[in-house]
């Protein structure tokens, strides 16, 4: 049976993603070894993190050149040589851009709930969970908190509004357009928006947040980011979570102007990695599906369709065309 492939082709540190960063290739699937399993890839995620994996900046496992496009994905089980993990179990795990993806058994989650399934790539996958402890272990809301989010409409900021919510802070998102701006106050819950593309950010920051913020929640970095630290709070929590604003940029842009003001009001600005909370994922994923049971969470997705389309569905991310999580479902 041929397994068709997308092999990383390229280094695209510093600049935008090429056509050619990626190359599509078959190979014949190859006989299970012991404990292996192999799934027939039904759904991808997408994340600007993919594009940091290929640049190899130093927080995930150094990729290389001729090796399979990393990325989770869920799918069904078509063979098993592990006890554990049955033949049509739908599963999930880091199965790449590929038809068939062929992994130890214990490095795959059997997904007990099917109604659910492309929610373990978001509300319940890498993205909520991101939310989720980036805004409790290190934003620490409180109620009556000023949490302001960037790249709100995004599958990680509109959870991140969402958990603030339900932790009784007043929620202002950063979004691109006025669909998106609506979206998030109609529809999921924040309690104002603003348009980076049409508003004037600094003054609708100071219009919504008079007496400072106390959680900002950064997906984007760059001007925004330095208009926030100019409005911090006394004892602010300032999270970095991404910074889709420099990720196809040569060089580094300078730091923040206004970053001394961490100093003057003795707040504290922190990145979040989600792999270093792994073993709390099970009692996450519990509140987060209790959350979503009792309608406390809504998210949205963007389903691409296609093996084809997979490298132009990446690059949605970094063009601002997706709206809520970016997936793609297979052929």
């Amino acid at each position: 049976m041929q397994n068709r492939q997308w092999l990383i082709n390229g280094n695209p540190r510093g600049r935008a993603m090429r056509s050619d960063d990626f190359l599509r290739n078959e190979v014949e699937l190859s006989p299970l070894g012991e404990g292996e399993v192999r799934i027939k890839v039904e759904y991808l995620s997408f994340d600007p993190s993919l594009k940091g994996q290929m640049e190899n900046i130093g927080y995930a496992d150094a990729t290389a050149l001729g090796e399979v496009m990393r990325a989770s994905g869920v799918g069904e089980v078509v063979e098993s040589k592990a006890a554990f993990v049955p033949v049509g179990a739908k599963v999930m795990g880091l199965l790449g851009w590929q038809d068939y993806a062929t992994l130890p058994g214990d490095q795959v989650e059997i997904i007990e709930n099917h109604d659910l399934l492309t929610a373990y790539l978001g509300p319940l996958g890498g993205t909520g969970l991101t939310a989720y402890f980036g805004l409790l272990h290190n934003g620490k809301p409180k109620e009556g908190d000023m949490l302001v989010v960037t790249g709100a409409a995004g599958a990680v900021g509109s959870m991140v509004g969402q958990i603030g919510k339900i932790k009784g802070c007043d929620v202002v998102g950063v979004a691109g357009g006025p669909e998106k701006c609506a979206w998030i106050v109609n529809e999921v819950g924040f309690d104002a928006a603003i348009d980076y593309k049409n508003d004037d950010v600094k003054k609708a920051i100071k219009e919504h947040c008079p007496n400072g913020i106390d959680i900002f929640f950064d997906n984007v970095g760059g001007p925004v980011l330095d208009i926030a630290l100019a409005r911090i709070a006394l004892y602010a929590r300032v999270i970095i979570c991404g910074a889709i604003s420099r990720y196809e940029m040569e060089k580094p842009p300078p730091g923040p102007a206004n970053y001394f003001n961490l100093v003057f009001k003795r707040a504290h600005m922190m990145g979040i990695l989600v792999s270093d909370h792994a073993k709390e994922f099970p009692q996450a994923r519990a509140e987060i599906a209790e959350w979503m049971r009792q309608g406390k969470i809504t998210y949205k997705e963007d389903i691409q369709e296609g093996f084809d389309n997979i490298p132009a569905t990446l690059n949605r991310l970094f063009s601002g065309q997706n709206f809520g999580k970016q997936l793609l479902r297979m052929d």
